[in-house]
């Protein structure tokens, strides 16, 4: 008896693995069917489109000779070119001022909702977020509206005063006019992010720091803010990402500021007229693949010296 016993055992065990393993493998086919049809449309709309510019970035057509495979001539010639670079240079210098201020502003105005409790904070958080929910065409058309000399609001408002409205198409106002449109249309989103954020802070923390004697810019700068760093560089990472990708607003406005803003201005724009313009797919290809070379090695760097940091604080 004990034999048989003995004897049945292993049979038993071996089983129950069998038994598992089917459950494992029923397991697996059943997530990667949720998740087929997001993994076709991701390969057919993203990968796919995006291996194809790669390959073709590599080649180049001429007028003599046609399509000839040039390797990495366009990206040489990307680096070296004029026009790409002084873009790029428009677009880090706009970064270094946009991201900064408008982490400010929606710091601020998420630190201010989290700390008054009324019947309004409801409305104002919808109202701060609203331009975030806006086309970015139809902000930037509405901006232009207001910013025109010719048929804008300001000019009458200036008027009242005896004075003339400043000409935001200017090249000396036009870096901060657009400033001002991303600075409106991003800062309510981020402040949303940042506000979740606070909201997930245990309020038993304040309620220690008040008993200790911490006002309320203490609890903000030595509380709120430190627990938050994460959502903080969350949102650094994108508005970093974003801005230098910047193409929709002065794409938009350069009809209304002509002579100011040009086909290069950015490097998004001068890849939307070398590729849709002038017909030159390769090339248009390869500053755009340029353009997102120089968006990773800036994203990288950044974790890299945050985490840095982090660590050594």
């Amino acid at each position: 008896m004990t034999l048989l016993i003995e004897e049945s055992a292993p049979r038993t065990q071996e089983k129950t693995q069998k038994a598992h393993s089917k459950v494992r493998l029923r397991e697996h086919l059943m997530g990667w069917l949720f998740v087929g049809p997001f993994g076709l449309v991701f390969l057919a709309l993203l990968i796919a489109p995006l291996g194809y510019a790669l390959y073709i970035s590599l080649w180049q057509k001429k007028l003599i000779g046609g399509t000839s495979f040039v390797f990495l001539d366009n990206y040489v010639k990307a680096f070296t070119d004029p026009s790409f670079l002084t873009g790029t240079w428009f677009v880090i210098r706009f970064s270094l001022v946009a991201i900064p201020l408008q982490i400010v502003v929606a710091l601020a105005m998420a630190l201010i909702l989290d700390a008054v409790t009324t019947r309004f904070t409801r409305f104002s958080r919808l109202m701060i977020f609203l331009p975030y929910a806006i086309p970015t065409v139809i902000g930037a058309v509405m901006w232009g509206f207001l910013y025109s000399k010719s048929f804008g609001p300001l000019t009458d408002i200036f008027g009242l005063f005896g004075t003339e409205a400043p000409d935001f198409f200017s090249s000396n106002l036009i870096f901060y006019a657009l400033i001002n449109v991303v600075t409106w249309q991003w800062a309510g989103y981020y402040m949303i992010i940042i506000y979740a954020a606070l909201q997930g802070i245990d309020p038993a923390l304040y309620e220690a720091a008040r008993i200790d004697g911490a006002g309320k810019w203490q609890v903000a700068l030595r509380i709120k803010i430190p627990l938050i760093a994460p959502a903080l560089l969350l949102i650094l990472v994108f508005s970093l990402i974003g801005t230098l990708q910047f193409f929709n607003e002065p794409q938009i406005l350069r009809y209304l500021a002509a002579g100011t803003i040009g086909p290069e201005f950015t490097p998004n724009m001068y890849a939307y007229q070398q590729a849709f313009a002038l017909a030159n797919f390769n090339y248009g290809s390869a500053i755009s693949f340029a353009l997102g070379g120089i968006v990773f090695v800036c994203v990288y760097a950044f974790l890299f010296f945050t985490r840095k940091r982090r660590s050594f604080l």
